[in-house]
């Protein structure tokens, strides 16, 4: 099974879906990468690890994590062994996707308008209303054809019976696309035969369809309108990311000082005068995004941008008022959004979740919580999470209290072991854990998803915990197109 030395060093892990290793040894979709690699010289394979590291230090691929109130710039970790999924796979978590996003589009556009899912009892009206996102200035608010999650990133893990979960839903400002790129970039760099020779889809389009797709909800009927790519500026954890996407595709980065608002028109400023803007693909939450009707505070909004939204001269991308829908406490529900909008069965499980405001589940929990992971509903990043299995005794009590003086505020979900897959660390193949993140983009012309995503590893041994901000990396995600 594991007859090279770089094989043999990598150690079984039982009761976990390895992504590589099977019971009757290497996949049939890893076979051929295996055999490229396998009588690699170790020298060529740390040569290749190292050479892939000072690419992403040379290039400035970075992200910022957020430590005492201080932002720390660190370079973002990649795996060189990808991960790689098959055709059969990809078309489930494809239509999985599709289906889900489809039915949370329209469940935005009913809560936000005539709350049939509401009246209908499907979801208690308290979780609408508590939750921090639902904006009640986006009620009665037409947005452009309909279209609430324009772009969206659906985490999905693996258990150990093989079987994709969706974990969460990511439908404000997802980020990490910009990573998904690069790390096919830098793969091609350090395995340069192999993509072509393993028929492996490419991911180099999204930009190019986010671009068609934004352009495409332009109100004004010109053939060129301007979009722009609005960041809250060089400190924000993704920036990266924005100036990447902005240079992808062409258009503007600005921050909110260089963009005007006059007569319910947004105009970005230009060495020429005035220019105005048409769509905003802002990278700037909620709250922030207009001090005249959110936060008076911020510097990072543009003030009057609100009104010239409603009033349709701009499109904002994604729709204000989209945390609703991706809160920890309305995911338990997707399913039942599901059937009761498609009259459809989920092809994409949810993973088993407790509300903490139902006492039953609460006490459950409570009598269970080394085998849980508790949640805050409206955090993310790995933030505001307790890991029951190895959580002190002082931990979960403050945790315990915390629920009881706000039990909307928490969930809780069985601990899933997370499928393993082979990284090279330290010149040998070590089991790490990874979760998935395929980003799907929601136009006109309906949903496209480039085959692949961001496969986040935890890279700390043992560790349950992919996020990059408490110390995860990623790697190359293939998806074949045969087998």
């Amino acid at each position: 099974m594991k007859e090279h030395s770089l094989l043999q060093s990598y150690q079984d892990q039982p009761e976990v879906w390895d992504e590589m290793f099977g019971s009757n040894g290497v996949r049939s979709q890893y076979r051929n990468f295996v055999s490229a690699i396998e009588n690699l010289p170790e020298l060529e394979m740390t040569h290749k690890d190292e050479m892939a590291k000072k690419l992403f230090m040379s290039q400035g691929i970075t992200f910022t994590v957020y430590s005492s109130g201080e932002g720390i710039e660190k370079i973002f970790p990649f795996d060189v062994i990808p991960r790689i999924i098959t055709k059969d796979e990809w078309d489930e978590i494809e239509a999985g996707i599709k289906q889900r996003l489809r039915a949370l589009n329209v469940f935005l556009k009913d809560i936000y308008h005539l709350q049939f899912i509401i009246k209908d009892g499907i979801i208690p009206a308290r979780l609408i209303y508590t939750c921090p996102y639902f904006l009640r200035e986006m009620v009665n608010v037409d947005v452009p054809f309909d279209i609430y999650t324009h772009i969206a990133g659906v985490d999905l893990i693996r258990d150990g019976d093989g079987k994709f979960y969706v974990l969460e839903d990511n439908l404000r400002t997802p980020s990490g696309v910009s990573y998904m790129l690069e790390n096919r970039s830098i793969t091609y760099r350090i395995f340069p035969d192999l993509i072509p020779k393993n028929n492996v889809r490419s991911v180099k389009e999204y930009p190019d369809l986010l671009f068609r797709n934004l352009q495409a909800v332009a109100n004004r009927q010109i053939s060129d309108p301007t979009v722009v790519l609005l960041t809250p500026g060089i400190y924000n954890s993704a920036y990266f990311e924005h100036t990447t996407l902005a240079r992808l595709m062409g258009i503007e980065l600005v921050e909110g000082k260089d963009l005007i608002v006059d007569n319910h028109h947004v105009y970005m400023k230009t060495t020429r005068g005035l220019k105005q803007v048409d769509v905003i693909y802002r990278r700037v939450d909620d709250e922030f995004i207009d001090p005249l009707v959110f936060r008076p505070d911020s510097m990072l909004g543009v003030p009057g941008i609100y009104w010239a939204y409603r009033k349709g001269n701009v499109a904002l991308v994604n729709a204000p008022g989209n945390g609703v829908a991706d809160d920890k406490a309305i995911y338990a529900y997707v399913p039942d959004m599901i059937r009761y909008y498609l009259n459809e069965e989920p092809i994409l499980k949810n993973v088993p979740t407790y509300q903490m405001d139902n006492l039953d589940s609460r006490q459950h929990v409570f009598e269970n919580m080394n085998r849980m992971v508790i949640k805050r509903t409206n955090e993310s990043g790995g933030y505001g999470m307790l890991m029951g299995n190895s959580a002190s005794e002082e931990e979960m009590e403050k945790f315990k209290a915390a629920i009881i003086a706000d039990p909307r505020g928490f969930i809780a979900q069985p601990i899933i072991s997370l499928s393993s897959t082979p990284c090279y660390i330290n010149g040998v193949l070590q089991p790490r854990r990874v979760d998935l993140r395929p980003f799907a983009l929601y136009g006109p012309d309906g949903i496209d998803i480039v085959p692949g995503g961001l496969t986040r590893v935890a890279l700390r041994e043992g560790s349950l915990v992919v996020n990059s901000s408490q110390g995860g990396g990623s790697k190359d995600t293939w998806v074949l197109n045969g087998g």
